[in-house]
């Protein structure tokens, strides 16, 4: 097979598959590692793909192919992955804010599930594209460059027409007191606009940003039905949260 043509079936591929692996490309063209190497090198310089540990991405994924290892406090928001994942059921609506931790949670979703998931992120939109069976809906508006969330009034007004069985929100902050609370005072509202929009509220945070209060409020306590952490849930630092009748996971 000539350089050319197979390097244009290797371009199909990833835009059929979205991700291949170095393996099979070798395997399936029936060349050496070191070609496919080469050809992906090459295909990436050209801007055709993006290559990536293992084999390559479209080059739209770019975007949002994170590194893993690059996300800070990895292996707990892995461990809230984990615990979370059963929480989103086959057939449900649900509605994901942004961060890291919502990022690693979806990546951990079974390729098979079948949902609808509502989304402002635009990195988490676009890493559910990896799953065939998820309806992904971005909810838009002006992309906010630094965190690559949408925020303005048409967020607001979309989030109006959403009713959703779960909303899964990422927390900069939570204490007794205060509840749930952000950095940014719009995407506090956005949060909050989105726990009214559902039937369940699930709160996936770090243990690290437990009894930190910001300065904007998402919601009370009262408001949260599920607690996910990376810590065990018999832990003592979760002592005060469970007298608040939250379950904690």
């Amino acid at each position: 097979m000539k350089k050319n043509d197979r390097q244009q079936l290797i371009i199909d591929m990833v835009m059929l598959q979205r991700k291949v692996l170095s393996d099979q490309l070798s395997l399936e063209l029936n060349v050496s590692g070191d070609t496919i190497r080469r050809d992906l090198n090459e295909l990436d310089d050209k801007g055709m793909l993006t290559k990536v540990h293992g084999g390559a991405v479209s080059s739209i994924q770019k975007l949002f192919h994170y590194n893993e290892n690059a996300v800070f406090n990895r292996e707990k928001k892995k461990m809230i992955a984990a615990k979370a994942v059963p929480l989103l059921e086959e057939g449900m609506v649900a509605i994901l804010t942004g961060g890291t931790t919502n990022l690693v949670f979806v990546s951990n979703l079974p390729k098979d599930l079948k949902a609808t998931i509502y989304t402002f992120s635009l990195e988490i939109a676009l890493q559910l594209t990896d799953h065939p069976n998820i309806e992904t809906i971005f909810i838009g508006g002006k992309i906010r460059k630094k965190s690559m969330v949408a925020i303005g009034i048409d967020v607001f007004q979309n989030l109006s027409r959403v009713h959703a069985d779960i909303c899964f929100i990422g927390a900069s902050g939570i204490t007794l007191n205060e509840g749930i609370t952000d950095e940014g005072y719009e995407i506090a509202l956005i949060k909050k606009a989105m726990i009214e929009a559902s039937d369940k509220a699930i709160s996936l945070i770090t243990s690290n940003k437990l009894s930190i209060r910001h300065n904007y409020s998402v919601c009370p306590l009262s408001e949260i039905d599920v607690i996910v952490t990376d810590l065990n849930a018999d832990n003592t630092l979760l002592d005060a949260y469970r007298m608040e009748e939250l379950l904690i996971l």
